[in-house]
């Protein structure tokens, strides 16, 4: 079984940390531990040393930016904060991110992303080589290699699967390619991410996929398969 994400939230506002852990819950395989008490959640970020620290900006008695810089170097963290003013000087600091509350959960997603890529995780809701997106209520794990492409349909995303069904999942196309290996996944549209290893034969206008599916290429991606041609031909 793979390691859980560990993660600690500190923020002074109880409803602020359990929307952070309603957003862990949905995305799956973390570990979250929250302190409202800034100085006991340092002690414990200093102590455990967690992959992902989430951390409000305006706390009383001290602030989340002197936080930040108490925290041992190799400390990956997300600013959370409803003050836009601290941005600046919070990417100073090297966050990964900046969120603004309120924020969505595609944003949170987003930012954890992120956080992942940083830390060394090749991706984000992973567990054996498998994505994990919700469906309607249900978190849905679909093996990588079973993705045939994915298609942005009207704010979901419709994952094709080589087993033949369908998941549609209310997440934009851009933060599922943010879950995805780059090596195995190309996006040849702003509607179409196809698996790599599916692709049959491609032109500028097309690419053709082991079940015969013509998706098309959109002028701005052209590029990319360009960069295909090459590596099929240096082969």
């Amino acid at each position: 079984m793979e390691d859980l994400i560990r993660c600690v939230a500190i923020d002074d506002e109880p409803l602020a940390l359990d929307i952070i852990d309603k957003f862990c819950r949905r995305i799956g395989n973390i570990e979250l531990h929250k302190f409202c008490d800034p100085v006991k959640g340092l002690d414990i970020v200093r102590r455990d040393n967690p992959d992902i620290v989430f951390l409000d900006i305006e706390m009383d008695g001290i602030t989340g930016l002197q936080i930040a810089a108490q925290l041992p170097e190799s400390t990956c963290f997300i600013f959370t904060t409803a003050y836009l003013r601290y941005a600046l000087e919070g990417f100073d600091l090297d966050a990964v991110d900046y969120l603004h509350k309120p924020f969505s959960f595609n944003r949170f997603q987003t930012a954890f992303s992120k956080a992942l890529r940083r830390i060394g995780h090749r991706q984000l809701q992973t567990v054996s080589q498998c994505i994990i997106v919700k469906q309607d209520y249900n978190n849905i794990s679909i093996p990588i290699d079973d993705i045939l492409y994915i298609e942005a349909v009207e704010g979901y995303s419709k994952i094709f699967r080589v087993s033949g069904d369908c998941i549609m999942s209310r997440i934009l196309l851009k933060n599922i390619l943010a879950l995805l290996p780059l090596e195995h996944f190309l996006r040849i549209h702003r509607s179409f991410i196809v698996s790599r290893s599916k692709i049959r034969s491609f032109s500028k206008q097309e690419v053709i996929l082991s079940d015969d599916s013509a998706l098309p290429v959109g002028r701005q991606y052209a590029a990319e398969i360009s960069n295909l041609k090459q590596i099929v031909s240096g082969k």
